[in-house]
């Protein structure tokens, strides 16, 4: 599934050619993906004018001068893609410019399109209970540690809670727990003021490292101009069991399924 990097990495990919420019065409290919797209997105969007691009947690936003704002969700295999040289039979939603035409692709159709009022974002269901994004000033280590104070579930399973963080994803979760020292098994609640001042940094540094490499292609993920994401072979510990940890303390990266979700750590020097 595309993760934060991945929806920013697109998001920003967008901008370059949708920011600011007229929709003159929307084509949809098929009646739905996950659910039935808006019964009036053809009409919402056609004349409109783009006025911005944005993301909240793993969704994409294209704001318009209507008021209404596209909200995309690319669910587990879909990507834009830009200028196609013909589109295809995964290619659902089509939108055209003067100088671009844009595809959203979405092979499995776990993904989703929604139109949603502007000033109503912030109260629209999927975003309302979002916690704070996590490249964002309002994601501090005394938040965390409030959140978590007493919890006894895992450190790792809780980070995953959209309540908590919003957009943390299982890839950067292991990263950035490996970055902070700390151990995923650990309960929420025993996590120490130490541990999540270096976690809140570690989270930032792992999610803009994917960010600048472009994302991690994984599957079917790739950016809108066709290129892949490189950030998946500069993984510490997530998909590496068995080998050596980075920290070269002599520790072996390690596998364990929690919450049904794999979790990669080094026992050595994640406490």
């Amino acid at each position: 599934m595309p993760e934060l990097p991945e929806v920013e990495t697109t998001v920003r990919g967008l901008a370059r050619v949708l920011d600011g420019q007229r929709i003159e065409r929307v084509e949809l290919r098929r009646a739905d993906l996950r659910r039935a797209f808006p019964p009036d997105l053809v009409q919402a969007l056609t004349g409109a004018r783009v006025t911005g691009l944005g993301r909240r947690a793993k969704y994409g936003l294209i704001h318009t001068d209507r008021g209404r704002t596209l909200v995309f969700h690319l669910g587990m295999s879909g990507r834009w893609r830009i200028d196609p040289g013909a589109l295809d039979k995964h290619d659902h939603l089509v939108l055209e410019t003067a100088a671009h035409r844009l595809a959203l692709n979405d092979a499995r159709r776990f993904g989703s399109v929604d139109l949603v009022d502007e000033a109503e974002l912030a109260r629209w269901p999927a975003f309302a209970a979002l916690g704070p994004e996590p490249l964002g000033d309002d994601l501090t280590p005394a938040l965390l540690r409030a959140a978590t104070r007493g919890r006894k579930p895992a450190i790792k399973p809780l980070l995953l809670d959209q309540r908590l963080v919003a957009g943390l994803g299982n890839i950067y979760v292991c990263e950035a727990l490996w970055r902070a020292g700390i151990d995923p098994r650990k309960p929420g609640g025993k996590v120490t003021r130490a541990q999540f001042a270096r976690l809140v940094p570690a989270i930032r540094a792992v999610l803009e490292r994917s960010i600048a490499e472009g994302g991690s292609t994984l599957r079917d993920f790739a950016q809108p101009d066709g290129e892949l994401g490189h950030y998946a072979s500069r993984f510490d510990v997530y998909g590496r069991e068995g080998a050596d940890c980075r920290h070269d303390d002599g520790g072996t990266i390690r596998r364990l399924v929690q919450g049904g979700r794999g979790t990669w750590y080094c026992p050595k020097c994640q406490r």
